[in-house]
């Protein structure tokens, strides 16, 4: 592996231990309340065992123990950094930075003392190299931070090694991760490739756990190939993009994911018929529903990657949330009443505050002056991106956006947000097609009070409707709305189609 170059550990660490009896004692002595030193320390040791003069079996043994001592940690830490508002706040940045560490640092490792071994020995050191990258791949995952290509090209690297002494297959029981019982190298590999396949980023937090634990039940179930597979029933998805330039000769390029699609399309049937998600092992997180969605989405993500790149570039003016969108769409700031209007004195000083004015008239001369609260981002190859220099709220996806900077506005759903290299943040945005009416919603107010003004949106393509709520609005499936400001004011939802942070879009008929 000529092309690869591991990342160096430090010289001047001091460690802690020299055998592993002495390493169980250290572990003993570190503060196991407190999670995030814990793994800070270990971490930092697992750096001084890869550049120390140990004899290699005392090392892997030594890493070995490092890893056990740290997975407790890492599961508690994790809720930290998931799918946090970004930019992240800098106590969860850590969380992420400490987790994402440890196991890059654990991977490199047991990675640079495999070549030590011989081809017999291999296994175990590029088994375990394996799932840690695969860890720090899923950090990253978590935490909606961009994923280095670094991270490919190491798996990438392992893949090499294992197919060149034929290790790929060979399993291997893991008991820091008991639930996966056996796995194999190419098991973890087939995982990362496929979890990243599927551009994870787009995926709310409860999707990705659901995807993550589906991919992890199927990783056995996929292959790898020097050539496509040319039968008809094959389905093979190049592993070339990933490495970021030519992929060396000899590394199987192909990934063959057949027998994966095929247990897609049998747990949809599954749910069709009637199967809860929690019977299918794939956790109670999503209804049947959504998880339909989701693995008819992963399926469409594993057949094909030739995406045609947008060229779209210049600046885009986003408001965020059903509040703005309306406005947007109307020229009219819904004023909240009931709850709000008591303490109306305040909410008018914030508002001036904030955006430069207190109430809105509703008079058409008042209208033109509306100056919706929006941020500029930039559009650079049809990716959204929101320097660090600029300010803006902080943000999670999906949301929903509108848009007036083309002179006629758009509603749409900013997806796969993340941070990248810099401090800057970077999404996808997907415009709606459909016709969009703005409206409220209109529903009687509880007795005492004022009912309040929810925004929605009714998207029409012909006689196919649905309707974009704020995810709040409280709406119920096959329980009647009536809307006021759009052509339809008697819809029945039938159908979650979307949902996002911030908003439900739902299958519509007409009363």
């Amino acid at each position: 592996m000529h092309w690869l170059t591991l990342p160096e550990p430090r010289k001047n660490i001091a460690l802690a231990f020299h055998d592993p009896a002495s390493a169980k004692a250290w572990l003993a002595s570190q503060p196991q309340a407190q999670p995030m030193h814990m793994l800070a320390a270990i971490s930092l040791q697992i750096e001084g065992i890869e550049a120390s003069s140990l004899p290699p079996p005392v090392a892997i043994e030594l890493l070995d123990l490092m890893r056990t001592a740290a997975v407790p940690g890492q599961e508690i830490i994790e809720p930290q950094y998931t799918r946090k508002a970004l930019p992240m706040l800098d106590d969860d940045q850590r969380a992420f930075e400490v987790a994402q560490r440890l196991w890059l640092r654990l991977g490199t490792a047991y990675l640079r003392l495999a070549p030590h071994f011989s081809p017999a020995d291999k296994t175990k050191p590029l088994h375990r190299a394996a799932c840690a990258f695969r860890m720090a791949q899923y950090c990253h995952f978590l935490a909606a931070r961009e994923c280095p290509n670094q991270l490919d090209q190491l798996l990438i690297a392992i893949l090499d090694q294992a197919e060149r002494d034929g290790l790929l297959r060979q399993a291997l029981p893991d008991p820091d991760f008991r639930h996966l019982v056996d796995t194999s190298i190419a098991g973890h590999l087939a995982w990362a490739f496929m979890l990243r396949l599927i551009d994870p980023y787009r995926l709310s937090a409860a999707q990705l756990t659901v995807a993550n634990r589906a991919l992890s039940r199927w990783r056995e179930l996929a292959g790898f190939q020097s050539m496509p597979d040319d039968d008809p029933r094959g389905h093979s998805v190049d592993l070339g993009p990933l490495f970021g330039g030519p992929l060396p000769e000899g590394i199987p390029r192909w990934l063959e994911v057949p027998r994966v699609t095929r247990k897609i399309a049998q747990r949809i049937a599954a749910l069709k018929a009637g199967e809860s998600p929690e019977s299918l092992k794939l956790g109670r997180e999503l209804s049947p529903a959504a998880c339909i969605r989701l693995l008819r989405d992963i399926e469409a993500s594993l057949e094909s990657h030739s995406r045609q790149p947008s060229t779209e570039i210049g600046e885009i003016e986003l408001a965020f949330g059903a509040e703005f969108a309306y406005a947007a769409f109307t020229g009219e700031m819904l004023v909240q009443s009931g709850s709000l209007e008591a303490s109306s004195a305040s909410l008018a000083h914030q508002r001036t505050a904030m955006f430069g004015f207190d109430r809105v008239s509703t008079m058409p001369t008042a209208v033109k002056k509306l100056n919706v609260p929006s941020e500029n981002w930039l559009l650079v190859d049809g990716k959204a991106i929101r320097p660090a220099d600029r300010k803006g709220a902080r943000r999670q996806s999906p949301c929903l956006i509108a848009s007036s900077s083309l002179g006629v506005p758009r509603l749409g759903v900013m997806i796969g947000l993340q941070s990248i290299p810099g401090g800057a943040l970077a999404a996808d945005l997907r415009w709606y097609e459909e016709r969009v009416e703005a409206g409220r919603l209109n529903r009687p107010a509880a007795p005492g009070q004022t009912a309040p003004v929810v925004p929605v949106f009714l998207l029409r393509d012909g006689d196919l409707c649905s309707l974009i709520v704020p995810s709040v609005a409280g709406i119920r499936l096959h329980n009647g709305v009536t809307l006021e400001g759009t052509s339809l004011s008697h819809l029945m939802p039938t159908e979650v189609l979307e949902r996002g942070v911030d908003f439900v879009r739902y299958a519509v008929m007409k009363q």
